[in-house]
């Protein structure tokens, strides 16, 4: 009987050997990941080298927690230029090598285009950084799990917050790509449905310097809210620049769809001081968060985790236990291993995977503290809600994925 166990214990293992390009066996092959994220452009600050850390430590941790293991795990990076067609290369290129998972992807274009190359492959996409409701929706795959947040998650919870806290008035500048567009959409309708009334909008470019002549609309509106549906350095930018037109000190309300720690950090409190926003994840909730943030910080020259970079940490350790769970690195029988077994881990608790690959977890709606009101190093934010992750998500629709029952 030992014998018949220690068999099927080595079979098991065996099937970790197949490529994820051929599925020819070879039990030598290493689990290779992949971190596909911006290295050096507007979202490299809460995603780019920092994500490759994350992945590396959940690697690490799981290799302690598993003990010997008969194969090995290799991550490895790209940076694909906020570029639709070099991350669709990059993404060829790596399906092609036998990597096993793709990880963070910032910039749902990007990210969308990523998960179309995935879906007919043998890998599985693991998103943390681009937040397209679609991953979870019309676009929806067998091989894809969203970690971290979405469109939605962040438009509704922020907005809502902000009508019940007197902003019934709204005017948006909003990124011109995929996402900066999708945030307005969804922020603008539950603002809408909560009794605000929405009274413009400006689109700048993607990667603007100059917010002046979009900031002097927003201004002219008299508008309560300035509802800011960008992120990475197009935020910092805009919010730099607000300061400057004396946006806030006339008595209009910015507001946050996409703001990561990072991005405060390098704005400062006295000009981010009272942004409300919505996040998946902020370090200093708890000891478990707390004490990940410390080691992360010492491999990541100081900087503090964003949530990101949290949900590349916990979707890779996830990932990996359900690999050896199932047996096999082969994407979509890995991923339903994956929704099948609970998450746990130090940065988002317990959770679960829905079938339509939607990660559940609680969210926070915080406001950034006022410079007096901070303690320590990247001590920035206060909690305002924590939304449970019932609500904080859109229902899983049968109509828009064929992967979830009706």
């Amino acid at each position: 009987m030992k014998k018949m166990r220690a068999l099927s214990w080595c079979l098991s293992f065996a099937l970790l050997g197949l490529t994820a390009g051929s599925g020819i066996a070879q039990s030598n092959a290493p689990v290779k990941i992949g971190v596909l994220t911006d290295m050096q452009s507007g979202f490299s600050a809460w995603s780019g080298k920092g994500s490759v850390v994350a992945a590396q430590m959940a690697v690490e941790d799981f290799e302690k927690s598993a003990g010997r293991l008969p194969f090995k795990i290799e991550v490895i990076s790209a940076d694909h230029q906020n570029k639709a067609d070099i991350g669709s290369s990059v993404t060829r290129k790596w399906l092609d090598e036998g990597v096993s998972a793709i990880v963070d992807v910032p910039n749902s274009a990007v990210a969308l285009a990523v998960n179309f190359l995935v879906r007919n492959s043998n890998a599985a996409f693991l998103v943390s950084g681009g937040g397209h409701d679609s991953l979870t929706g019309k676009e929806c795959s067998p091989n894809t799990v969203h970690w971290t947040f979405d469109l939605w998650s962040l438009g509704r919870n922020t907005a809502t917050a902000a009508v019940e806290r007197g902003g019934d008035t709204w005017f948006f500048i909003t990124a011109d790509y995929a996402g900066g567009l999708g945030l307005e959409a969804v922020a603008s309708r539950f603002a809408l449905a909560a009794g605000a009334k929405v009274i413009g909008s400006n689109r700048p470019a993607f990667n603007t310097q100059d917010y002046s002549s979009f900031l002097l609309q927003a201004q002219a509106s008299k508008a309560k809210i300035v509802g800011l549906a960008m992120g990475g350095n197009d935020f910092v930018n805009a919010v730099k620049q607000a300061g400057e037109f004396g946006i806030t000190d006339g008595g209009q309300k910015l507001v946050a769809l996409a703001i990561f720690i990072n991005d405060i950090h390098s704005l400062g409190l006295k000009a981010s001081r009272g942004l409300i926003a919505t996040t998946a994840f902020y370090w200093d909730i708890d000891e478990g968060k707390r004490n990940f943030a410390r080691r992360f910080a010492q491999r990541n020259g100081g900087d503090y985790p964003s949530d990101v970079q949290a949900g590349v940490y916990a979707s890779v350790l996830h990932y990996l236990k359900a690999t050896t769970a199932a047996g096999t690195r082969v994407g979509p029988q890995v991923v339903s291993k994956m929704k099948e077994l609970r998450t746990d881990d130090p940065l988002f608790g317990v959770g679960t995977i829905r079938a339509d690959g939607r990660h559940m977890h609680d969210m926070f709606v915080m406001e950034v503290k006022r410079p007096e009101e901070s303690k320590a190093p990247w001590d920035y934010l206060k909690l305002v809600q924590r939304i449970p992750a019932e609500k904080a998500f859109r229902p899983a629709s049968p109509e828009e994925c064929s992967l979830v029952k009706r």
